[in-house]
């Protein structure tokens, strides 16, 4: 017999990036397709943290309360067979879902609020208009709210990482420009710049123009000027410093590196792929260079046989390990 799903654990707070994870182990594993390596690589998720539990018990709550769900949203729907397009909606539908469980699906038709939140799958990355003719293209696995009223135009980073690109205002005076992040805010001057969540910083790239950066209980303002880098945590902000060549580039879709130990490279790959990515500490040392569409991290991955002395090895598309290459007899 199932064991009996709890809601209480639904209550507590939970990250967007975390419930996209969640969502998308659910989805998988409900989609009928999952091998009993998925199903290792699923457990292993579960046990590394505490707010993993939390997200999959969430999810299970989520889906157990399905009947409330518009019926294209329920769990019958996130087991079929898919087009990729429609799981990665289904994973990103229950995602959001999750982050306002216990109460959130049971108001979907009226919470307007979910029309203006942004959100990407793990490998995901999607690009909107915003009101006042800026762009933003959110990165894998993050999510954003936007704000705008007459007063100013606001993000608010929930998780992963952005790309802006601002735009004249046209009302008079301008409305400030500001992305507020857990750590603080960043203030656009006419500019296009990124903006990525990491643990317990934000770092901001600027490409063109300049930004203001202020943490959140500090009072020192950093300015950044275009091709500068920098991060601040809630109490100060750290120096400016030359941008790495090939920032921004995956806003087009592009891991562009140069001279980067192979076990960072696969680190960030690993961002864009479900599943587990482990790079083998015998080859982490070795130094990669060139620019990777993340489109196909399958295609880089097996690209990397070719251009450093490594092997891939797959024990199912989402259980996926770097080793030193075979030394032949």
């Amino acid at each position: 017999m199932n064991p009996a799903v709890p809601t209480a654990p639904a209550t507590g707070a939970l990250p967007r990036a975390v419930a996209l994870q969640a969502a998308e182990w659910f989805v998988l594993l409900h989609s009928g397709e999952a091998s009993a390596a998925d199903h290792q690589a699923f457990e292993a998720w579960r046990l590394r943290a505490g707010i993993h539990e939390l997200a999959w018990q969430r999810a299970l709550a989520v889906s157990q309360r399905a009947a409330s769900v518009p019926p294209a949203l329920g769990a019958p729907a996130l087991g079929r067979r898919q087009r990729r397009a429609g799981r990665r909606e289904a994973v990103r539908t229950l995602a959001l879902l999750m982050v306002a469980a216990p109460a959130g699906w049971l108001a979907w038709q009226a919470a307007p609020q979910w029309q203006a939140t942004h959100a990407t799958a793990t490998g995901e990355q999607r690009t909107w208009q915003l009101a006042d003719g800026g762009r933003i293209v959110l990165d894998t696995a993050s999510a954003v709210d936007v704000d705008f009223d007459s007063y100013q135009r606001l993000l608010y980073m929930r998780s992963g990482g952005i790309f802006i690109e601002t735009a004249a205002d046209v009302q008079s005076p301008p409305r400030p420009f500001l992305v507020e992040t857990p750590q603080g805010r960043v203030r656009a001057i006419g500019t296009r710049f990124t903006v990525r969540l990491e643990a317990g910083r934000s770092h901001v790239v600027v490409l063109q123009g300049a930004v203001e950066l202020t943490p959140r209980a500090g009072q020192v303002v950093r300015r950044l000027e275009a091709g500068q880098q920098a991060w601040f945590s809630q109490d100060e902000a750290g120096a400016a410093q030359a941008a790495p060549a090939g920032a921004g580039q995956w806003a087009r879709g592009v891991l562009a590196v140069e001279d980067m130990p192979l076990g960072d490279f696969v680190a960030e790959l690993s961002r864009y792929r479900p599943g587990w990515l482990h790079c083998d500490p015998a080859v982490a040392g070795l130094r990669i260079t060139g620019a990777f569409q993340l489109g196909d991290t399958d295609a880089v991955l097996g690209n990397l046989a070719h251009l450093l002395p490594v092997q891939v090895h797959y024990r199912t598309r989402y259980w996926v390990t770097i080793a030193p290459a075979a030394v032949p007899p």
